[in-house]
């Protein structure tokens, strides 16, 4: 063995890295989306593409990919049968495909104990005690990701209209964006008719813009969101000194917002996802070779 690879792969883009046997990256590139739940066949072509891609980049030859172990973590492999089929179908010498919360929570701690929350568009919590993980969330929008900032715009969209009903006080937040909807409300539930969690997401910063600045609406959105992830963390039943890491593109917005319990064991991550599914493969496959 020569090479491994590891793989990122979610909803909007496929990351792959190519590696030494050691774990040292030589090669690095991304392909379109990786999520084997809506989309199985266009994920496989979008790994194998991304792998080919990696390989070019560190100058070695794709024709070596037959011969190179990978570990993917994938949006999608959390559910169902999909993580099977996929490994039925995929190229590489040998194949572990984990969700992309265990390369992500590899990522952040290394193989040893600790936990880590994704909190950006979607949410999803793991935790390693003694070797072993569990996960907690990660269902999706529409049943799950709970302090998600899907979730988050989308009660500012539900709160705007309570506001503009007069079942609920309105606020500047609630004013500034029914003016967004030209002060429309049915062009409020127009936009969630084919409205993507993106594009709920992408209204989350407004709201703690506003909740800094005191708006009540803001304020009660983000103290429910808050309490949503806190109540996560408390499912993984992190013991004292546990690190714990945040990530995802609301982590720094909620990082000040946990109680003092959960501040005291934030950690800076050792490495993103995609460096943590190079490092299980590694891991996993010199103690194979061995």
């Amino acid at each position: 063995m020569h090479f491994v690879l590891g793989i990122d792969g979610g909803g909007t883009s496929c990351k792959a890295a190519l590696a030494t046997a050691d774990g040292a990256v030589i090669g690095r590139a991304r392909s379109g989306a990786a999520n084997i739940r809506t989309d199985l066949t266009g994920a496989r072509t979008h790994i194998v593409d991304a792998a080919r891609q990696a390989f070019l980049a560190a100058g070695q030859d794709p024709d070596l990919i037959p011969e190179t172990p990978a570990v993917l973590g994938l949006a999608g492999a959390n559910v169902g049968t999909y993580r099977q089929q996929l490994q039925a179908i995929l190229p590489f010498a040998a194949s572990r495909v984990e969700t992309d919360a265990e390369i992500a929570l590899e990522g952040a701690v290394g193989a040893g104990d600790g936990a880590m929350a994704i909190v950006g568009t979607g949410t999803a919590y793991m935790a390693r005690k003694d070797g072993k993980s569990r996960a907690v969330g990660g269902w999706g929008f529409q049943v799950g990701d709970q302090g998600s900032g899907a979730r988050i715009g989308r009660d500012l969209l539900e709160q705007t209209l309570l506001a503009h009903d007069g079942i609920r006080p309105a606020s500047p937040l609630t004013d500034e964006m029914l003016a967004v909807f030209r002060n429309n409300p049915e062009d409020v539930v127009e936009f969630t008719t084919n409205a993507k969690p993106g594009d709920f997401g992408g209204f989350a910063p407004k709201v703690f813009e506003h909740a800094a600045k005191g708006d009540a609406v803001a304020q009660w959105i983000v103290d429910k969101a808050v309490g949503d992830v806190e109540a996560a963390l408390g499912a993984l039943e992190l013991r004292p000194g546990d690190p714990l890491c945040l990530l995802g593109g609301l982590a720094g917005l909620y990082a000040s917002r946990l109680t003092e319990r959960y501040r005291a064991q934030l950690r800076q991550p050792l490495d993103d996802a995609l460096g943590g599914a190079v490092s299980m493969a590694a891991r996993l496959f010199s103690e194979q070779g061995r």
